[in-house]
C-alpha cells in the first residue's frame, strides 16, 4: 500500500511517501495511524495526536473507522485550516 504524507506529518516523518505491507491487525484508518505511531520516534511525533490526523483512502476523505485493507493509496495529513 502506498502511504502519502502531507504538511507537518511529512516534515516530522521525513518522507513524502512510502510503500508498506500492513500487518493483519491493521484494518481501519485508525488502526493504521496507531500502527504508524509505533514505527519509530519520528512517526510517534507525527502521530502523537491520532484523533487530529485526517485520512483519505484512494483520494476520498474517510473517518478513522473506515477500512483501509483494499486501498491502493492512503494519504495522511493534519487538520486543514484557512479559507
Amino acid at each position: 500500500m502506498k502511504l502519502v504524507y502531507f504538511a507537518w506529518v511529512r516534515e516530522r516523518i521525513g518522507l513524502t511517501e512510502e510503500t508498506v505491507d500492513l500487518p493483519a491487525t491493521v484494518t481501519t484508518a485508525g488502526d493504521l495511524v496507531r500502527w504508524l505511531a509505533g514505527r519509530g520516534d519520528n512517526y510517534a511525533h507525527a502521530f502523537e495526536a491520532p484523533d487530529a490526523i485526517r485520512v483519505a483512502v484512494d483520494h476520498e476523505h474517510v473517518d478513522q473507522e473506515s477500512p483501509v485493507r483494499d486501498a491502493r493509496e492512503v494519504a495522511l495529513f493534519p487538520p486543514m485550516t484557512g479559507g
